[in-house]
């Protein structure tokens, strides 16, 4: 299995009228990645960041920037529309957890747009998609629309095939074709993306607490290592938020807690600092190898 060239399937998206399109900024490197993308393609982008979430970094990346609170959506509706910003993409990841800590509607004083939002759209249960998908309702409400950030930079998506020197043993694509089903029917429940497999044993499952959490707890409960860390996008994968993502980080908390082999679905997962990425897996001995669902069947079969 060698890395196939980049895919065609995704076609990259005609430019907003306007020449601006709006980035709604979570943490890690994804909205950085692609607001340089962006503007590769001669697009002003205007960053509105999750405070105390977003890089410092995405500033300087963008043509404008400013920050809101995680519960003001009528802030960052308001700054959208003053902009005259209608077509927005989302990137980067929300710590839901600040959702359950102590006193939280003290430390988040949400507004009005944010309780509407959470009464009227995302009443049925909190999980990722019901709360995602309940804000870009809210959005919507004043004309502006979401856009998944691909249809800008499908260039990050990972391509197919052996992506490190190393690849996985004969024991290591067993725990794969075992932990693909159980990471495809989290994805499917909106539990997680990501299991971590030891000898056929589920070691750990992502939750709210993200990639990176699931495998320290998947070190700290495996402690002669070795355990391989499964990826996938969810069944009813919604592009413009959550897309699967790795990079240098993934790769170096795996080393940290003990993981050797990383199994991702290609052309469905990001990574970022690709070459970074990669270059540093093969300093620490780690496998990636991105498939699909139909090799994996014919490995199971053969």
């Amino acid at each position: 299995m060698t890395p196939d060239s980049p895919s065609t399937d995704l076609a990259v998206a005609p430019p907003p009228a306007s020449g601006w399109v709006g980035l709604v900024a979570g943490a890690g490197r994804f909205p950085i990645a692609f607001a340089r993308a962006a503007r590769q393609q001669g697009l002003k982008v205007y960053g509105l960041g999750v405070q105390g979430m977003v890089s410092d970094e995405l500033a300087d990346s963008c043509d404008r920037f400013a920050t809101a609170g995680l519960a003001r959506l009528g802030r960052a509706i308001k700054l959208l529309n003053r902009a005259g910003i209608r077509d927005v993409v989302m990137a980067g990841k929300i710590e839901k957890v600040e959702l359950f800590k102590p006193a939280r509607l003290l430390r988040l004083l949400p507004d009005w747009r944010t309780l509407h939002m959470w009464f009227r759209y995302a009443t049925a249960n909190k999980s990722d998609d019901t709360i995602l998908l309940a804000i870009i309702r809210e959005f919507g409400r004043d004309g502006i629309r979401f856009h998944s950030a691909l249809d800008y930079c499908p260039e990050l998506l990972v391509n197919h095939g052996f992506l490190t020197r190393r690849k996985p043993s004969t024991a290591q694509w067993r725990d794969i074709k075992f932990g693909w089903d159980i990471a495809k029917d989290i994805g499917r429940l909106d539990i997680g993306q990501t299991v971590v497999v030891n000898d056929t044993a589920v070691i750990a499952v992502e939750a709210i607490e993200g990639t990176d959490q699931a495998i320290r707890r998947a070190g700290t409960l495996c402690r002669r290592g070795g355990f391989t860390v499964v990826k996938v996008a969810k069944p009813q994968q919604d592009r413009r938020f959550d897309v699967p993502t790795i990079g240098l980080d993934t790769v170096q908390t795996m080393y940290e807690a003990g993981g050797r082999v990383l199994a991702i679905e290609s052309q469905q997962t990001i990574l970022l600092d690709a070459d970074e990425a990669i270059s540093l897996a093969d300093r620490l001995g780690i496998a990636i190898v991105a498939l699909n669902a139909n090799e994996l069947q014919l490995r199971v079969a053969s």
